[in-house]
């Protein structure tokens, strides 16, 4: 995967969170992954298909996917991750990777993205590659990892 690929994700985050009022926005580290990631709670998994092929795979537990829930719903309480949660969740991570495309778009890289399919519990996703880049995003005092797993599509 070429690392260049890193920065429009990262900074899709600085740009698009503030935005929904989730402030300190920080890169917290970039590690390397196989295959196969195992779910901290909350899973959402993005398809990329263009110039680029593959997925991004955002994870995140299920304490700080309701936290992220509520500032996305100006406040109103998240017990319970529930449909009108697990939406919020979904929705976010569509607009940080839809910027994601606008970004890559500035450097001619024309992208489109899947629908979001969000899955929580205890699991392994699978990635559309070998190897996995790992960032992982802190928001406040919440944790985002996001799973990067693209390629130049060769077709």
């Amino acid at each position: 995967m070429d690392v260049n690929y890193l920065n429009p994700i990262i900074s899709s985050f600085i740009n698009v969170m503030p935005q929904l009022g989730l402030p300190a926005v920080e890169k917290k580290g970039v590690s390397l992954k196989g295959r196969f990631i195992e779910s901290p709670g909350v899973v959402i998994i993005v398809g990329i298909i263009g110039d680029i092929k593959g997925n991004v795979i955002y994870g995140l537990s299920l304490e700080d996917a309701k936290k992220i829930a509520s500032a996305m719903m100006m406040g109103m309480p998240v017990n319970d991750f529930d449909e009108l949660a697990q939406s919020a969740i979904s929705e976010l991570t569509n607009m940080l990777t839809a910027n994601v495309a606008t970004n890559f778009s500035q450097d001619n890289i024309i992208i489109n993205i899947s629908t979001p399919t969000l899955v929580h519990g205890k699991f392994t996703a699978n990635a559309s590659s070998d190897k996995v880049v790992c960032v992982t995003m802190g928001v406040g005092d919440m944790t985002v990892e996001v799973n990067i797993s693209m390629e130049k599509n060769t077709i």
